[in-house]
């Protein structure tokens, strides 16, 4: 049957401006993306099956550390001893399989090396006593080898310098006093010796000082540096701007522009904030100890093993909140404010989080530890948190999208009018009686296309615009996205979403569900069309959020504001394709890759 154009008579319903649900996200200096909060939803990652007790990013990678002997994927038991890496966007283990004969205690990476210490006596079967450093790639041991009289338990890096703290009497034979230092470039022992009279559990740089934390009462031998200092970065000189008084021992710290953040332990523990000179600007209390803290997007997460933050700051026997409390098992958040977020991911067991690393550039958050499930989901040791966007509370500028679908509005003739104001009209194409039916959705309507259906007679249609240059984004950044209701009995081997352009002729970009599994993906290329898979399916009968984002070398996707997948593309890659932009399949013919649930909300955003 030859394919005919459909006019509809739909009645025309109040224009709304704003399309409800678009997700929106901050952008910071130089054109990173970061969330203004991360998920409390973890994705999908490997787990351990031991303590992971130090984590660290090298751009898309992640580097554990602990006590572990093997990682957990898709339920195979893979051998990595006390060291593994795997592939943020993906979730994919690498294989980066340094192995270590102790335990790993803390993590640091500075370029293509990334540096450990612990326990361990040998990395790769070769000498290394207690601090090693491992090829970021290959995972081999660089020049980097000394003895270590004592524990060392924290590493930072800055200033060329890898700095070292914890319980240290000396190196190679020259005394130390619980810190050390050693040269980036050759792994000489550096002469930077600053001096405490306990332990140091933690270090953060800074650009013109390096924080000690720990258990220690005195600094370079002065009374006033009770348990958290700062010192030169090249001499060890003692700042004496800094005059913090934290109340109990320090056992983690994140450096800021403006100041610092320590994790506190003790009767309750501590996050608390504070400025250049040690002025306390906010503190949080919990009834069990802060042991883990880092910063993202100038929110502050906090790890331990307490299970409830307390409303004030005042608490009592064995860390109880005295003046009433909200739950936050292992893990919380706080505002620049010091205000507690609703973040509660809700992570298990007794020891719960023992580490924190951010990545501005993925806007993830890692935790690590002995929790063994997050919010419910089994995540063995490790939790990955990714970026969820702010939903918008005001209508936005339609002039912020080149095309924009609510399918509550028509015009005369039936056609879907363009709510981004630059007329980018759809039109129904149908084939095989495929009918067109407007459904309730929120205080508008939704558009549910043909049931799932086999064989060439089968019902077809799709919506289809012009082919419009200003849908085109060329290299520029683009994020296009739609509102999805799918049941697993509307999956079939691929549906279209959304879709503009071929692989050849230009190109194209497109949203899709690939396959019975109901796993939406992100397609955009030339020749090579690249795919972020996300990791979780859409196909359960309820709403889901869908966004592609395509920013310089990275293609992503997103369900529901959280971060399910990316993957690279060259950042040169560009799209300029003279084929119609597509809503619902990519044509009318018999193999149009039909979508068969409801839509809602389609959107492109272009620049």
């Amino acid at each position: 049957m030859p394919s005919r154009e459909v006019t509809l008579n739909v009645a025309k319903l109040p224009k709304k401006a704003l399309i409800a649900g678009i997700a929106t996200i901050l952008f910071a200096a130089g054109g990173t993306a970061f969330a203004e909060i991360v998920s409390p939803s973890p994705v999908t990652s490997p787990s351990f099956n031991g303590s992971v007790y130090a984590v660290a990013y090298r751009g898309s990678t992640v580097y554990v550390g602990g006590a572990f002997t093997r990682a957990i994927v898709d339920g195979r038991n893979v051998e990595r001893t006390r060291l593994a890496a795997f592939d943020s966007r993906t979730g994919a283990l690498l294989d980066w399989k340094p192995s270590a004969d102790g335990n790993v205690r803390a993590l640091a990476v500075d370029g293509d090396t990334v540096y450990a210490a612990g326990d361990f006596d040998r990395i790769n079967g070769e000498s290394r006593d207690a601090i090693a450093g491992i090829g970021a790639t290959d995972g081999a041991l660089t020049a980097l080898r000394h003895t270590v009289a004592g524990q060392p338990n924290a590493l930072a890096t800055g200033h060329g310098r890898l700095y070292v703290g914890g319980r240290i009497t000396a190196v190679d034979g020259v005394p130390r006093t619980n810190l050390a230092a050693f040269r980036t470039e050759s792994g000489a022992l550096d002469p930077w010796a600053p001096t405490t009279d306990d332990t140091v559990n933690a270090l953060a740089t800074g650009a013109d000082r390096v924080y000690l934390g720990g258990s220690f009462h005195r600094a370079n031998g002065l009374r006033s540096t009770l348990r958290l200092a700062a010192v030169h970065p090249e001499t060890g000189a003692l700042d004496p701007g800094f005059r913090p008084k934290p109340v109990s021992q320090v056992l983690a710290l994140a450096a800021a522009a403006d100041g610092v953040y320590a994790a506190l332990g003790g009767l309750g523990g501590r996050a608390v904030s504070y400025t250049r000179e040690g002025a306390t600007r906010w503190t949080r209390v919990f009834d069990g100890d802060a042991q883990a803290i880092t910063v993202l997007g100038g929110i502050v997460y906090v790890g331990g093993h307490f299970d409830k933050a307390c409303t004030t700051t005042n608490n009592g026997v064995q860390g109880v909140c005295t003046d009433g409390s909200l739950a936050r098992g292992k893990l919380a958040a706080v505002d620049p404010q010091g205000n507690l977020l609703d973040w509660a991911p809700q992570a298990n067991g007794v020891a719960g989080t023992r580490s924190l690393a951010a990545s501005p550039e993925l806007g993830s958050v890692s935790a690590v530890g002995d929790f063994t499930t997050v919010g419910g989901l089994p995540r063995k040791r490790y939790a990955e948190f990714g970026v969820v966007a702010r939903r918008a509370e005001s209508a936005r500028a339609t002039s912020d999208f080149v095309a924009s679908y609510n399918f509550d509005t028509t015009i005369a003739d039936g056609t879907f009018d363009d709510g981004s104001g630059r007329g980018h009209l759809l039109r129904a194409v149908a084939r095989n009686g495929g009918a067109l039916r407007l459904v309730p959705h929120g205080a508008g309507q939704a558009l549910r296309f043909p049931a799932k259906c086999t064989g060439a007679a089968c019902p077809r249609l799709v919506l289809q615009g012009e082919a419009a240059p200003d849908l085109n984004p060329g290299a520029r950044p683009i994020r296009y996205g739609a509102g999805v209701l799918l049941s697993p009995a509307e999956t079939s081997s691929g549906e279209n979403i959304v879709q503009k352009g071929y692989s050849t002729g230009g190109g194209q970009y497109k949203l899709q569900v690939d396959g019975v599994s109901g796993k939406p993906s992100c397609g955009f290329g030339e020749d090579v069309v690249h795919l972020a898979r996300s990791r979780v399916s859409v196909a359960d009968g309820n709403w889901h959020s869908l966004e592609c984002r395509r920013t310089g070398p990275t293609l992503s996707i997103l369900v529901d504001g959280v971060l399910q997948s990316s993957v690279p593309v060259p950042a040169t890659l560009a799209v300029n394709t003279d084929s119609p932009f597509t809503v619902g399949g990519k044509g009318a013919g018999a193999n149009n890759d039909q979508f068969h649930g409801t839509l809602d909300d389609v959107w492109v955003h272009i620049g």
